[in-house]
């Protein structure tokens, strides 16, 4: 695995050739940005939306936190990164379509589902607890469904919900849900596989995920 060292030495092969082979792009870029797209990715190493998608710099503006979760909308005194970065991406860059992006073996869902850190303190996953109780409903509706053997199917269930959990979220907020009601904006749910390379789009119509 790559250390600082090696994230330096991959900088300077992307400075001889990726940056210098897209220079006109990079040059357009500090001018600004204008992306259509938001993604709300996992924090998770293996799932680098820009790989997914193929992006080039600049196509999507993406906020990554611990299980590409939404909190619901809460004006309140709270510092709220994702809704913040919500709030700029749809107001400010007028992005047009937001995707919810989760993914396979994500260890927040498991967290969440399996109660792991759900007694932990601050510096022992209290922290993580807090965020992912965004996740309780999920579990109760995964566990009622599959009983109290977890298996793969449980988690992969779990991951989903995960999903649509903060596509529901995404609706609380007055400027998502208004430009969604007028065609400004559209959402959408995907999920990645990572053992197989898959993605699945949701089917908001259905509840169903198929491969894209």
């Amino acid at each position: 695995m790559a250390d600082f060292d090696a994230l330096l030495s991959g900088y300077h092969r992307f400075r001889e050739s990726g940056w210098s082979a897209q220079r006109d792009r990079w040059q357009q870029l500090a001018e600004g940005q204008s992306p259509k797209v938001m993604v709300i990715a996992c924090s998770d190493s293996r799932v680098d939306p820009t790989q997914i998608f193929d992006a080039r710099p600049g196509e999507m503006f993406v906020v990554r936190n611990v299980a590409n979760l939404v909190p619901p909308y809460e004006p309140d005194q709270g510092r709220h990164g994702v809704s913040a970065a919500l709030e700029f991406a749809v107001t400010q860059l007028q992005v047009e379509e937001v995707i919810v992006l989760g993914h396979g073996f994500c260890g927040g869902c498991a967290a969440a589902l399996t109660g792991q850190f759900d007694a932990a303190g601050p510096g022992e996953g209290g922290f993580i607890a807090h965020w992912i109780d965004l996740l309780h409903d999920a579990r109760d509706k995964v566990r009622a469904e599959h009983g109290e053997t977890l298996d793969r199917a449980a988690f992969r269930a779990m991951e989903l919900e995960g999903v649509r959990v903060s596509l529901r979220n995404l609706r609380t907020f007055p400027w998502v849900r208004e430009r969604e009601a007028d065609g400004r904006l559209k959402l959408h749910g995907a999920f990645f596989a990572i053992s197989d390379g898959i993605l699945h789009v949701l089917d908001e119509s259905s509840g169903a995920f198929s491969p894209a």
